[in-house]
């Protein structure tokens, strides 16, 4: 992903945390190192030994699951649309809807940042198109596109 002019400051976690309404154990992206609106983010993981998930996944060969991975990409992705669609404060959510093409390329271990790279597919009012990409140390770990919708809470 490269950058292009429009693109937002990088955003710390309490940006992230604004934009998102994921709180320990599942907010799974530590910062933001690049936004294009309309178009394009780049994010950060920190993938630490502390996840409590790797204490059964697995004994002696710590792994972050792969359906995590999906997930932090389509955390991104959120971060993404919330800027991208001015609905930071509005109380939307952003909701999955469906999961295409997810290939595992490589072990995700704890020690490394992992790098979300989401672009946008299509873009609607209430449903956007993702294409994700998650890589460590500029390698491909894993991919997946995408459905997601934006909507009201839950009552």
């Amino acid at each position: 992903m490269s950058s292009e002019t429009g693109s937002a400051a990088p955003l710390d976690i309490r940006a992230v945390m604004a934009a998102l309404p994921h709180r320990y154990p599942m907010l799974l992206v530590d910062r933001v190192e690049e936004l294009v609106p309309d178009r394009s983010i780049a994010a950060i993981k920190a993938v630490t030994i502390n996840e409590p998930f790797f204490q059964g996944h697995f004994p002696g060969r710590p792994i972050m699951p792969g359906v995590l991975i999906v997930e932090a990409l389509a955390q991104a992705a959120g971060v993404l649309a919330v800027e991208s669609l001015g609905l930071a404060g509005s109380g939307k959510l952003v909701y999955f809807m469906a999961i295409d093409g997810a290939k595992f390329r490589a072990p995700v271990e704890p020690g490394v940042l992992m790098r979300l790279e989401v672009e946008f597919v299509q873009k609607r009012a209430t449903v956007c198109k993702f294409a994700g990409r998650a890589l460590v140390d500029g390698k491909l770990a894993a991919e997946a596109n995408f459905t997601a919708m934006i909507a009201d809470p839950p009552a």
